[in-house]
């Protein structure tokens, strides 16, 4: 869920195009324009952009409105909760802990925290700090992302704990698999060797320095009078992303606990700081007699070097000439090609919210987009409408592009979802509710408690504080999941039974078959608890 969402709806049409102009330009002069004129195509309350070109900051604003059922505007000092390209910012952090001499890229991650643990021994004596960043340490896609989505009452050292029972998926060093836990592990390995908590140590030695003085790592101190801007999404329809635009639970934007994967929130304004520094190799403004720093050269240089191949995008034509040549990625940044032009990059979503910081480093020129809802189809559009504005490439109109892409996406997954074949059998379940209650176990997730509750089965989760869902009838022994809370991705539970007809484990996976990967319900594999045991 802290990757870049999936969760759009496409345009009908567009109001206005962007002429594109010459490389090294400046900022388009209708950008204002276009930018407005794209919130109203795609429904989206809110957007923020800031330009860096040359060193120097030539655009930085908001539009449209922090939340739609109590309008504020949106200017260029509101938040947006920035998801996965807090990324950079963890392996920001370690960088300077290189820097410092109190660790090194390619140390043992054992040799610093002693706890930790995969699921496989070699793996943890071998798995190393540049690893914990780089997503090629065998687990799946989105691995232990339950954990933390969509809350979450574990500390980093519980997740440090728990890791070991995931299983691995892949070979090590062998693939590329995205995943969040192991930055919330790096975010651990940032507190044991400064001292501090990953917090603090953001706040203090990157954040400040770096004059983004209104940027927050804390969920409820989201800027000065919670300048911040709220969640949206369309989840009304039948599945998310179809639907009507509405505001969502601000308190599930992202669980502290994965912070350092996805956690920081941060205005226009202090995102072109961070831009400034990153184009600079963490060299800083010079505001007084000494050379002040981020990070050295050395290490800016480190962190966009690419570690591991990336599967390239396979989109249809004409969204086909967006796709990279080579993509890769490195310490908390996508290093990719587009039409020959090297661009570093990092995309990030969480409940609500999607953004995208991208590097132009041989044209000198930095992109900040953010927008307070799910529409990528907007976000995605403006993107490489703004990549081709500063490359001199003319002709394509890509929010259009991207927004019929994604309409169809989605627009034929609700179809097949709702086909003749899709329709439940009207059989079961085989046993009374009664025999399906009890405590059951997953190794990583923790136990779950199902009762039956006023002629239905209720189930309590172990570390998602308040959430319980009804298990409603689908078909022979699965159920789906109703959450009493909304926007929560329903999941078939499966009940296998022994020869006995007593439940010998359940399985889920989820309803929606474009749901987010963050919803691994996948990974899970339950077994009954003993009367006398269990965690």
């Amino acid at each position: 869920m802290i990757r870049t969402l999936p969760r759009l709806l496409a345009p009908v049409s567009l109001v206005l195009c962007l002429a594109a102009a010459p490389a090294a330009a400046e900022p388009p002069a209708e950008l204002e324009a276009r930018v407005d004129a794209l919130l109203d195509t795609f429904g989206a309350p809110g957007a923020s952009v800031a330009i860096v070109e040359n060193g120097e900051v030539t655009f930085a604003k908001g539009f449209g409105v922090t939340d739609l059922d109590n309008p504020v505007q949106v200017t260029a000092d509101t938040n947006f909760a920035i998801g996965s390209v807090t990324k950079a910012f963890t392996a920001a952090g370690l960088a300077i802990l290189v820097d410092d001499g109190k660790i090194a890229w390619d140390d043992p991650v054992i040799d610093h925290m002693p706890e930790f643990r995969m699921a496989d021994a070699w793996i943890t004596r071998e798995m190393t700090v540049r690893d914990l960043l780089v997503h090629r340490s065998g687990l799946g896609l989105g691995a232990g992302d339950l954990l933390f989505v969509p809350r979450s009452s574990l500390t980093r050292a519980d997740v440090v704990e728990r890791l070991g029972n995931i299983p691995i998926k892949n070979d090590f060093r062998g693939s590329y698999a995205y995943d969040n836990i192991l930055y919330m592990v790096a975010g651990r390995l940032i507190e044991r060797v400064s001292g501090q908590s990953w917090e603090q140590f953001t706040t203090e030695r990157i954040l400040r320095p770096a004059g983004m003085t209104r940027a927050t790592v804390q969920n409820d101190q989201r800027g000065d009078e919670r300048l911040i801007a709220d969640p949206h999404a369309r989840i009304d329809g039948p599945i998310r992303g179809l639907g009507t635009m509405e505001r969502l639970d601000d308190s599930l934007v992202v669980a502290q606990v994965a912070a350092p994967a996805g956690g920081i929130a941060a205005s226009a304004n202090d995102m072109a700081r961070w831009i400034e520094a990153q184009l600079a190799h963490g060299d800083l403004p010079d505001t007084g007699p000494e050379d002040r720093r981020l990070f050295s050269e050395e290490q800016g240089r480190e962190m966009w070097k690419p570690a591991v191949l990336m599967p390239a995008p396979g989109f249809p034509a004409p969204l086909d000439q967006t796709a990279p040549l080579f993509n890769t990625y490195a310490l908390g940044w996508n290093v990719r090609d587009y039409h020959g032009t090297r661009v570093i990059m990092h995309g990030g979503g969480v409940y609500g919210s999607i953004t995208r910081l991208i590097l132009l480093p041989e044209q000198d020129v930095g992109i900040f987009l953010a927008t307070n809802s799910e529409e990528a189809g907007l976000l995605t559009g403006l993107q490489f409408e703004l990549i081709d504005h500063y490359l001199g490439i003319e002709g394509n109109d890509w929010p259009a592009a991207f927004g019929k892409f994604i309409d169809d996406y989605f627009g034929n997954a609700a179809k097949a979802l709702a086909a003749p074949e899709a329709k439940p059998a009207d059989v079961g379940p085989s046993r009374p509710l009664s025999a399906y209650a009890g405590r059951y176990n997953d190794p990583w997730f923790g136990t779950i408690s199902i009762t039956e509750r006023n002629g239905a089965l209720k189930v309590d989760y172990p570390h998602w504080q308040g959430v319980t869902a009804t298990l409603e009838h689908w078909q022979y022994d699965t159920f789906v999941t109703r959450y009493s809370e909304e926007g929560f991705e329903p999941a078939y539970v499966t009940f296998q039974l022994d020869a006995d007809g007593a439940v010998d484990r359940i399985t889920m996976k989820a309803v929606s078959p474009v749901a987010d990967f963050s919803w691994d319900y996948r990974d899970l594999l339950f077994t009954p608890v003993a009367e006398a045991g269990g965690q």
